[in-house]
């Protein structure tokens, strides 16, 4: 297996990872089963339907779809995109927890690797 290769197979994995977790957690959260505090719903809503675009990503990374990419990169934007209209709530004196900056921080980082990893893929070359 080529570097390229294991550094997409592992891009993949974390990506499966991290949207079952964020599927798990957001779940549990919209189904009142944890307590997160001052959850702001559409990100909430938004993190955890977007969990399963990164198991796709993932799905597509591990399979070497060209498709990963312009997935990646479009779950990416719409990720700036809710964190940018979460600032604004913030702006506006919205409740927030200020862990959701560091977990919208977290994706943006992890999205942006994600499209990376798909964008210098085997498949995406």
């Amino acid at each position: 297996m080529t570097g390229r290769k294991q550094g997409t197979r592992i891009a993949a994995v974390v990506a499966m990872i991290f949207g079952a977790l964020t599927i798990l957690s957001g779940g549990t959260t919209i189904m009142g089963a944890l307590d997160m505090g001052a959850v702001v719903p559409f990100v909430l809503w938004f993190n955890t339907a977007a969990g399963v675009f990164y198991v796709a990503i993932g799905l597509g990374l591990w399979a070497g779809r060209v498709w990963a990419f312009p997935l990646a990169l479009g779950v990416f934007a719409a990720t700036v995109l809710v964190f940018s209209a979460f600032g604004l709530h913030v702006a506006r004196g919205g409740a927030f927890e200020m862990r959701t900056v560091a977990a919208m921080t977290l994706r943006c980082v992890v999205l942006a690797g994600l499209a990376l990893a798909a964008w210098r893929s085997p498949a995406g070359s």
